[in-house]
C-alpha cells in the first residue's frame, strides 16, 4: 500500500508563485501578444472604415497567428503539469486568446476588402 506523500514534499513539486521560468514568460509573452491582436481586430471591426481598417487588419492576424504558435510551442515542451512553473495554463490561454484574435482579424480582413472592392 503507498503511503501519501509529505506536504514538505508536495512543495517541491509546485514552482513558487514569483519564479519567472522561460515556459512563463513565453506564455506571457504570446498571451499578451494575442491580446494585443484581439484588441486591434476588435478595434477595426467596431470602427467605420478608415486607416485602421486598411492597415489593421493584417498585423492582428498576424499577432494572432504568432501567439498560437508561441503558445503551442510552450504547451508542448512544458514538462509538467499546470501550476508547475512551466507555463502550461498560460500556454492554454495564449492559445484560446490567438485563435479568438486570428478569428476575428480574419473577419475583419474579409471585411475590409470587402469594402475596398466595393469603391473600385
Amino acid at each position: 500500500m503507498s503511503q501519501l506523500p509529505e506536504p514538505s514534499d508536495l512543495s517541491a513539486l509546485a514552482a513558487s508563485v514569483y519564479t519567472l521560468s522561460a515556459g512563463r514568460i513565453g506564455a506571457s509573452a504570446a498571451a499578451l501578444l494575442g491580446l494585443a491582436g484581439a484588441v486591434v481586430a476588435w478595434r477595426v471591426l467596431t470602427r467605420p472604415a478608415g486607416r485602421l481598417g486598411r492597415i489593421g487588419a493584417g498585423p492582428a492576424l498576424g499577432a494572432g497567428l504568432l501567439a498560437m504558435a508561441l503558445g503551442g510551442l510552450v504547451a508542448a515542451t512544458a514538462d509538467g503539469g499546470v501550476g508547475t512553473g512551466n507555463g502550461l495554463g498560460g500556454a492554454y490561454v495564449a492559445l484560446v486568446v490567438g485563435a479568438l484574435a486570428t478569428v476575428l482579424a480574419g473577419v475583419a480582413l474579409v471585411r475590409t476588402r470587402r469594402g475596398s472592392d466595393a469603391t473600385r
